[in-house]
């Protein structure tokens, strides 16, 4: 992660919880007084957003302290040390919900897609994440996706096509749509989503990249890869679970995407403790 990159977010956060006019931490605390904190894991899961969090305190003040024992993409226990961290305590307290917001939320993206994958281990299908991201968070949210061990789809609608159902009915039909994409950008690759057998044999006859079929029971999926050559990739979406994500794998699809793991993963459960030297 570009560390360029972070720094608009993380100024962002800190203003917005004014975290360099903390009253309650000017209150009790004297301003030189030092202090020290761990960063612990209360629940198992997979770490991301450390990263993030070191930028946070640095942000605060260059001089805190600090040690990590565990870093993005590291499976953690309940009861797992994370991070030590030294220096002012006023700094070290006025920066911690900041820290642990973008390393909680991260984390339990890290975590809901580490369950995927370990669904879909030995199946040779991959699980990816979609737009359904927080709004400004997308870089952090798609690397938590990675760190998870799953796959990145399009960051942004200029990096790769997605023809949906909107699409074709704007420009006629399946193919007239694929062919349109591949006049304007030859060189970029082009999904097209598929609700029917009947249009997932259209898609194949205008050859884009991949097919998406979206709201198939597993069935109905593996009579969709009968039909689609090799040479094109198979997706699906749309009501995909723990429970039913390696059915669908086991019926020939390549990749399995999944808005949850980025717009409802819940919240990895992390706590800060502080001590006096």
């Amino acid at each position: 992660m570009n560390t360029h990159l972070l720094q608009p977010l993380i100024d962002s956060a800190l203003s917005e919880d004014m975290a360099f006019h903390d009253l309650t931490a000017k209150a009790t605390i004297a301003q030189a007084q030092f202090g020290k904190a761990t960063i612990i894991a209360k629940a198992d899961g997979v770490l991301s957003g450390c990263v993030v969090a070191k930028q946070v305190f640095a942000t605060m003040d260059k001089g805190v302290s600090q040690i990590w024992h565990k870093h993005d993409a590291d499976k953690v226990q309940a009861g797992d040390l994370i991070c030590e961290l030294s220096g002012n305590m006023r700094i070290l307290l006025s920066a911690e919900r900041t820290a642990l917001n973008f390393m909680q939320h991260l984390s339990g993206i890290a975590t809901a897609t580490s369950l995927f994958v370990q669904v879909l281990q030995g199946t040779g299908c991959d699980i990816v994440d979609t737009r359904k991201t927080t709004p400004g968070l997308r870089v952090l949210e798609k690397q938590a996706v990675l760190d998870g061990g799953g796959k990145n789809h399009r960051l942004n609608l200029a990096s790769g096509m997605l023809i949906k159902e909107n699409h074709i009915l704007a420009a006629g039909s399946i193919t007239d749509a694929i062919t349109a994409c591949h006049k304007l950008s030859p060189n970029t690759w082009i999904e097209v989503e598929c609700e029917t057998l009947d249009e997932v044999i259209e898609a194949v006859h205008a050859c884009p990249d991949m097919i998406l079929l979206d709201n198939m029971n597993p069935e109905v999926v593996r009579q969709a890869r009968k039909l689609v050559p090799t040479s094109i990739l198979l997706e699906a979406s749309g009501n995909i679970t723990l429970d039913n994500a390696k059915v669908y794998a086991e019926a020939g699809i390549n990749r399995i995407a999944v808005g949850a793991i980025t717009h409802s993963a819940p919240s990895l459960d992390l706590s800060m403790r502080v001590s006096q030297n």
